[in-house]
């Protein structure tokens, strides 16, 4: 509530696939991550959960000075000069630890723990000015259930326009990336009847089958023999739960990999 009397509008939710950090050079895909932020209420902050970050109990990030991670290998110098100079956030990792406490859920704390490359690499492409105070918190569990509790537990942050994004790939095959030719290269089907299936159960609303992936999904072992990049996936929908059905804001390939990334408000 402003002093105004004029409430915050609640902000919407976002998943997004956020590229390898040569996403930078893809410029369809750059173009694509700056439109939709073009279009998104301005945040007061934004809030993290990253495919790159697993760690229980849930532990909250840097909140002052916020320093890079870059946990890549074998990329060219640039991609680890890249900087992002976002505001810290105290004030939202304190709310987030009040929601958790409320229900119980333990919180620890990684002050020197900065922003990893599915944080800041699709941030530095949607809020290129890096002047929104950013946070991120560990993904605690991979197991689809209690990540969706978790998210409708941080939902209560939307009606004070803090932006939560969940970040990771909605395909994940890395080894078999390897068989594709080329960005725009014919993608295999594993990946593409796993985007389908996803795009379809989604365009439904569908959430059950979602969290069931492993069991519903066509592919879903190749797609995802680890579920880390699927995962974030499942905290948005449950920070999302009272919106409409999730809407495509993003569709298409990178190397054979679906970088579906949807809107739930």
């Amino acid at each position: 509530m402003t002093g105004s009397g004029a409430t915050t509008p609640s902000m919407p939710v976002l998943y997004l696939s956020h590229g390898a950090p040569p996403l930078a050079d893809d410029a369809t895909w750059t173009r694509q991550l700056a439109d939709w932020s073009a279009n998104l209420p301005r945040p007061t902050a934004i809030l993290v959960v990253s495919a790159h970050w697993e760690e229980a109990p849930l532990t909250i990030g840097a909140t002052t000075t916020v320093p890079l991670v870059y946990d890549f290998w074998g990329f060219p110098e640039r991609f680890y000069q890249v900087r992002y100079s976002s505001p810290g956030s105290p004030e939202l990792a304190a709310k987030v630890r009040a929601l958790l406490r409320n229900s119980r859920t333990p919180v620890h704390d990684a002050p020197d723990r900065g922003l990893d490359h599915g944080a800041y690499v699709p941030l530095v492409e949607m809020f290129p000015e890096a002047d929104v105070p950013v946070l991120q918190i560990s993904m605690p569990s991979l197991d689809p259930t209690e990540l969706f509790q978790l998210g409708e537990k941080l939902a209560p942050l939307r009606d004070e326009g803090v932006l939560i994004v969940g970040s990771g790939f909605f395909t994940h095959n890395l080894r078999a990336m390897r068989t594709v030719s080329g960005v725009d290269g014919t993608p295999p089907n594993w990946s593409s009847e796993f985007d389908q299936w996803g795009a379809e159960t989604l365009g439904v609303g569908d959430v059950d089958s979602i969290l069931d992936f492993q069991r519903t999904a066509p592919g879903a072992a190749i797609a995802h023999p680890r579920i880390e990049h699927f995962a974030p996936l499942f905290v948005s929908l449950g920070a999302g739960a009272d919106t409409a059905t999730p809407r495509t804001m993003i569709d298409g390939y990178w190397f054979g990999l679906a970088k579906r990334s949807v809107q739930l408000g």
